[in-house]
């Protein structure tokens, strides 16, 4: 049970509704290249359109720096999402001066505007009072439905909650809700698959999952620190050595726990990360000095394959190599296979490159829930508060 509010426990008819939504896409040559935020928060916008209130949509995009620059403009991003509601969406480019005002005092009930990039304003990220109340002056209610931005503490997330009611949008409730629930009342066996570069990213969430898991899997870049605690030699692979003794600190809990966490046994190695290198495979003991692992090979993959298909909850975080070269791209396309057939269990994607894998191998429809907060369901995961959370009113207010 989510335990804020929500825009289904509000009256947001011929009320000015403010939604912070995370429309943070990536742009090439002022084209979209990927919807996949902007269709999430579809859901809230047709919801509040429907019940005939007055939207005003905001986002960040990029790091603008806190001044105007054209390259981060959210313009063709009305483009898109004008397209996916198929109505019209005004743009307006200002945030809080006198252009905004007189566009809100134009609406009609139903209709939607969109301000400029938040982050034109240097009071975004300051979290500034007098920038929080500027926004929450033009609006009855604030929504955020940005779960992607709901770790940061700005002005758009949760200051501007301080002075209007301030209740979730469906997307953020959804996120919080999914990911909470899979850490309290998961059904079993639960198996995590953690991947990426480095351990200290996941540190926390490692911790926090030897809790609630009954078998945690490591690939990626991150594996080796844990190797080497183990005292295997693993050649120029990617480790932080400053990492290693908590590594082994985490393995020995693990045990304690009665959590299997499994190692990778064998790697695609090479000299070099490039798109041409030559590669060979070996048993995890037999990496060669000058040469790093850049991915699981066949035997990991088929071992974790077989642990996830006896899954009933899945989570997966972090690719199992550089899946973006092909050379190093099969042990991240095995797991997101093995994800995907398993349709017995609830399978949650938990943002950043594991999502872009799904995509790359198109199996982004054969999974249960993908987050769009990578940064934020990691926070989530290892039991930090989210300020953007935080500020909403609780349930029971």
């Amino acid at each position: 049970m989510f335990a804020k509010k929500t825009i289904k426990d509000v009256d947001v008819r011929g009320k000015r509704v403010l939604v912070r939504v995370d429309f943070n896409v990536p742009l090439t040559d002022g084209v979209v290249t990927d919807d996949t935020r902007v269709r999430a928060a579809l859901p809230t916008l047709r919801f509040l359109v429907d019940h005939g209130a007055r939207v005003i949509v905001m986002s960040h995009l990029g790091r603008p720096k806190g001044e105007r620059d054209p390259e981060f403009s959210l313009r063709p991003v009305r483009s898109v999402l004008q397209r996916l509601l198929g109505r019209n969406v005004v743009f307006v480019d200002d945030i809080v001066g006198p252009e905004a005002h007189e566009a809100v005092d134009r609406m009609v009930d139903g209709e939607i505007i969109m301000l400029e990039n938040v982050r034109f304003e240097p009071g975004e990220k300051t979290n500034d009072p007098a920038f929080a109340k500027a926004l929450a002056s033009l609006a009855d209610i604030y929504v955020n439905d940005a779960f992607g931005a709901a770790h940061r503490a700005h002005a758009s997330t949760a200051g501007v909650a301080q002075y209007l009611p301030a209740v979730a949008g469906l997307l953020l409730a959804r996120e919080v809700e999914t990911l909470t629930a899979m850490l309290t009342n998961p059904e079993r066996p639960f198996v995590a698959i953690l991947g990426g570069s480095k351990v200290s990213d996941k540190i926390g969430v490692i911790d926090r999952m030897l809790d609630c898991v009954d078998t945690l899997l490591i690939g990626g870049g991150m594996c080796f620190t844990f190797l080497v605690a183990k005292g295997v030699d693993v050649g120029t692979s990617l480790v932080e050595s400053e990492w290693v003794e908590p590594a082994g600190k985490m393995l020995e809990r693990a045990l304690e726990r009665g959590v299997e966490i499994v190692l990778p046994v064998d790697f695609v190695i090479a000299s070099e990360i490039a798109e041409n290198a030559e590669t060979t495979i070996v048993g995890r003991e037999e990496i060669p000095s000058g040469m790093m692992g850049l991915d699981i090979g066949p035997t990991t993959s088929e071992l974790y394959r077989g642990a996830i298909a006896t899954a009933r909850t899945i989570f997966w975080n972090g690719p199992m190599g550089v899946f973006e070269m092909t050379p190093f791209e099969t042990g991240t396309r095995e797991v997101a296979v093995a994800v995907a057939r398993n349709n017995r269990a609830v399978s949650i994607i938990g943002g950043g490159d594991s999502v872009a894998a799904l995509k790359k191998f198109d199996l982004e429809e054969r999974v249960t829930f993908v987050s769009t907060g990578g940064g934020a369901s990691m926070k989530l995961l290892e039991g930090t508060s989210l300020p953007g959370v935080e500020a909403l009113a609780d349930k029971d207010a």
